[in-house]
């Protein structure tokens, strides 16, 4: 396989497994100028927050405390080899359930990611009683 390829498969499961899954907002190797599009982020999807420190503080200071778990499914790297998508199952506290999640990363030539978008369905977490329905 390709080195570059094989970057951007381990950056996206290490995201999932060392990030997201052990509570390491440290283990995330975001650049300073990050981009975070995500359904539960302040403004939804259509408003970007940016910058390493803003999502420290807004997006990630929650989330330790919400995950329960996560389990890698697969991960897909573009043609051009400047993008990454994993896809997972991230196991939530309260509400209990299961979040099926698609993360999508741009990542520059050095390795750092400078955009993320999430993909999922925010209702399991913002309306429990929706299971699914």
């Amino acid at each position: 396989m390709n080195p570059r390829a094989d970057q951007l498969h381990h950056l996206a499961r290490a995201y999932v497994l060392d990030g997201l899954g052990k509570g390491n907002f440290d283990a995330i190797p975001y650049f300073e100028n990050v981009s975070l599009r995500a359904p539960l982020c302040p403004g939804g999807s259509a408003t970007p927050l940016t910058g390493r420190a803003n999502l420290r503080q807004k997006w990630w200071a929650p989330l330790p405390q919400l995950v329960a778990g996560v389990e890698v499914i697969d991960t897909f790297v573009n043609r051009e080899l400047t993008s990454v998508a994993v896809e997972f199952l991230c196991h939530i506290r309260q509400p209990a359930c299961t979040l099926r999640i698609i993360d999508r990363f741009k990542i520059d030539a050095t390795g750092l990611i400078v955009e993320q978008e999430n993909f999922f369905d925010p209702r399991d977490v913002t309306n429990p009683g929706w299971q699914g329905r």
